[in-house]
């Protein structure tokens, strides 16, 4: 079960660290949703992530960033097949 599931955990976590920092420098760099979006959307690519651009979620304003992903990925264990639900989120206050 864990060789099975384990890819798919380090991976989220993968993720979910490069959403925090996407959601740090977004503030800095005042990037807008489109292209936060579109920088988690390549690294979901690089991680083999099964999950579309619509299912990233931004909201940029004057106060911060939040950045969320919905996605489900299909374990199969032989004997039955189940989903493990991802819903990573970062979100990162402006200083001023």
């Amino acid at each position: 079960f864990r060789s099975k599931t384990l890819p798919a955990y380090v991976a989220e976590y993968q993720l979910a660290d490069k959403m925090q920092e996407t959601a740090r420098f977004a503030i800095v760099q005042r990037q807008s949703e489109d292209q936060v979006r579109e920088t988690i959307f390549k690294v979901i690519q690089d991680l083999n992530i099964p999950c579309k651009k619509e299912d990233i979620k931004v909201t940029t304003s004057s106060s911060g960033v939040t950045i969320s992903v919905d996605y489900r990925v299909p374990v199969d264990l032989i004997v039955y097949q189940t989903e493990l639900h991802f819903t990573p989120t970062s979100e990162n206050k402006a200083l001023v």
